[in-house]
This record gives C-alpha cells, sequence and structure tokens, in this order.
C-alpha cells in the first residue's frame, strides 16, 4: 500500500508546486511508481507537467463528488511511472460545493482508499490556503511535507500550519504525522536564509531534510515548457537538488 504525502504550506509562493512536481518526477524516475493528485485551483502542478487543463474531462473535482471510476480521473504524464489527477477549472468552485456535502472532510480520503493500493507513492499539491481542499488533503494523507522558503515570516506561517496539523490530527486523522521540512529556494550567500535554517534546525531537528533546494533559473523556467525540471535541465542544480531529495525519501522518510 502507497504512502500518501500531503504537500501543504498556507503561504504561497514557497515552493510547494516545484516540490510536488518534481519530487514525484525524481520518484518516478528512481523507478517508484507515483501518482501526483493537483488540489491547487490554479492547477499549476497540471500545466507544470505538460497537461493542458482544457484537455482534460475529468479531474480532482469529479472524484470529489464521488460520481467517477478511476480509470476516469487519471492522466499519464510523459513519464511512465508518474501519473496525474490534475485540476479542471471546476475545481475553483470546490470550496462552495464542499460546505454543503456529507462527510466533505473525507472525500479525498474515499477516492484514494482504492488507488493507493496501485501506487508506491501519492503526492497532492495544497492550495496556499487552510481551507476545505487543504482539510482534506491533510484528512486524507499520511504525512505532511512542508516546504519552507528561509525568509523573515517562514516560522510564523510554520506555527500556524503545524496547529492545523495537530487540529486535523484531534479531530479527523489521528495517524497524521510530519514527514519533513523542506528547504527551497535557498540562497546561501543570504545570511537570513542561515539564520532561519538554523533556527528551524534547532527546533525541528530529523523532522529537517538534509537536501536543500537552491533558488535556481532553470528550475523556476521549468515550469513555462510543461516539464519537470529533470526533463527540462538535468545538469541543473535545481535537477540534481530534486534528485537528491528522492535518494532521501527512498531512503528513510
Amino acid at each position: 500500500m502507497g504512502q500518501i504525502i500531503s504537500i501543504s504550506n498556507q503561504k504561497g509562493g514557497v515552493g510547494k508546486t516545484t516540490t510536488a512536481v518534481n519530487l514525484s518526477s525524481s520518484l518516478a524516475a528512481a523507478e517508484k511508481t507515483c501518482l501526483l493528485i493537483d488540489c491547487d485551483p490554479q492547477g499549476n502542478a497540471t500545466t507544470g507537467l505538460g497537461i493542458d487543463r482544457s484537455s482534460l474531462e475529468k479531474g480532482v473535482f469529479d472524484m470529489l463528488l464521488g460520481e467517477v471510476a478511476d480509470n476516469e480521473v487519471i492522466t499519464e504524464t510523459a513519464l511512465s511511472r508518474l501519473h496525474l489527477i490534475g485540476a479542471t477549472r471546476e475545481l475553483i468552485g470546490a470550496e462552495v460545493e464542499l460546505v454543503s456535502m456529507k462527510d466533505k472532510e473525507f472525500r479525498l480520503r474515499k477516492g484514494l482508499a482504492k488507488l493507493r493500493e496501485r501506487y508506491d507513492y501519492v503526492f497532492i499539491d495544497c492550495p496556499p490556503s487552510l481551507g476545505f481542499l487543504t482539510v482534506n488533503a491533510l484528512t486524507a494523507a499520511d504525512s505532511v511535507l512542508v516546504p519552507l522558503q528561509c525568509e523573515y515570516y517562514a516560522l510564523e506561517g510554520l506555527s500556524q500550519l503545524l496547529e492545523t496539523i495537530k487540529a486535523v490530527k484531534r479531530g479527523l486523522n489521528p495517524g497524521l504525522r510530519l514527514c519533513g521540512i523542506l528547504f527551497t529556494m535557498y540562497d546561501k550567500r543570504n545570511n537570513l536564509s542561515q539564520q532561519v535554517a538554523d533556527e528551524v534546525r534547532t527546533h525541528f531537528k530529523e523532522s529537517v531534510f538534509k537536501t536543500v533546494i537552491p533558488r535556481n533559473v532553470r528550475l523556476s523556467e521549468a515550469p513555462s515548457h510543461g516539464r519537470p525540471i529533470l526533463l527540462y535541465d538535468v545538469r541543473s542544480s535545481g535537477a540534481q537538488s530534486y534528485l537528491a531529495l528522492a535518494r532521501e525519501f527512498i531512503g528513510g522518510k
């Protein structure tokens, strides 16, 4: 049975989607079967894998409604071992739709109950908010991976997310755990980056990934070409860092 990992941080622009696309792609390249679920209405994980959202007939929204078979929502990608459940435009209205649904916090967990048996890893790319879509992702997940940009407000946002995780554990998903904290957009020339990293490592110790994702132009360019970084420029520092993260992930996370 595969692991379900929610990639969450209510702060936008910290590398959630970049991590979701490139970690799942790197694991697929390492011969692990992966499913990426784009739970963000912006749909950046979908387009980042080269999938035209307008071409998708079914996606995450339809899974939440519970009206489709598994194979109807799964899309193949350029990597044979990586599949996608994409974000159609209808997902924009999902927060409103979920409010009136029965067992609204468990819709995604129910949809993934059988699918997780087909994959080694299932990753959920969450929106930059703590609404019903994120709560559904946290309720469905075994663990949470937190991308963290090393900047001034990072620790405040992290504490808010950890409180949300605790609340979900108490009321909805007792088995939920912290998979790890991942430093993203790291600039070793910036003293603040080092200070924030040191403080997080002091507080969270072994919960912090050893691999650090640097600021990298090629990593920023890849989504506009609809390709994960390892298919866009495998020699770049961004690609090499996500391949290293995949190896660390397989080794014990």
